[in-house]
């Protein structure tokens, strides 16, 4: 086994407790530190797969920009301590049903799709054609995951704003 695989397996390891630590964690804040763990480890799984540029965006926009903002707004409502109230039974139960339609879904993707190796000369990595490749509409553009992302951080910024607002108590 190569040291890259170890490295790899090291991260995914990583990227998957503090996945999990976020989720089932009933603090807050903690939720928010685990989160960032955990997409740091993503960044390093892109740099093994020798991709600095995205693993940078990925620093830069997700840890360095939605994390941030998690956590501006955890600390805005003065709640970092509290503990998250229990949820309701009938939404853990539904949480589960469509978490386990959707993993179902992925595997039957990924067992009903044939992986054939990329015949295609590989292209160079530079951030001009990263850029030029990002914004083409050609077969391998990516305006559409460009523009989801986009809509994914509107819907981050409109959370934390959420987060932050004060409940009026009558």
């Amino acid at each position: 086994m190569s040291v890259e695989a170890i490295i790899f397996y090291i991260l995914a390891a990583l990227i998957i407790t503090f996945g999990v630590l976020t989720v089932f964690t009933r603090k807050i804040f903690r939720a928010a530190v685990f989160l960032l763990f955990s997409l740091i480890g993503i960044a390093g799984v892109y740099i093994l797969m020798d991709m600095q540029f995205v693993a940078a965006l990925q620093i830069v926009v997700y840890v360095g920009g939605i994390v941030v903002l998690i956590i501006f707004s955890i600390f805005l409502t003065h709640s970092s301590g509290e503990r998250l109230a229990p949820q309701k039974l009938s939404r853990i139960i539904r949480a589960g049903i469509l978490s386990a339609i959707g993993m179902l879904f992925s595997v039957w993707i990924i067992t009903h799709h044939l992986f054939l190796p990329v015949t295609a000369p590989p292209i160079e990595h530079s951030v001009q054609n990263i850029g030029l490749q990002l914004l083409s509409y050609t077969s391998y553009g990516y305006v559409f995951p460009f523009e989801v992302v986009s809509v994914l951080l509107l819907a981050a910024l409109v959370g934390s704003i959420v987060i932050a607002m004060k409940i009026k108590k009558q």
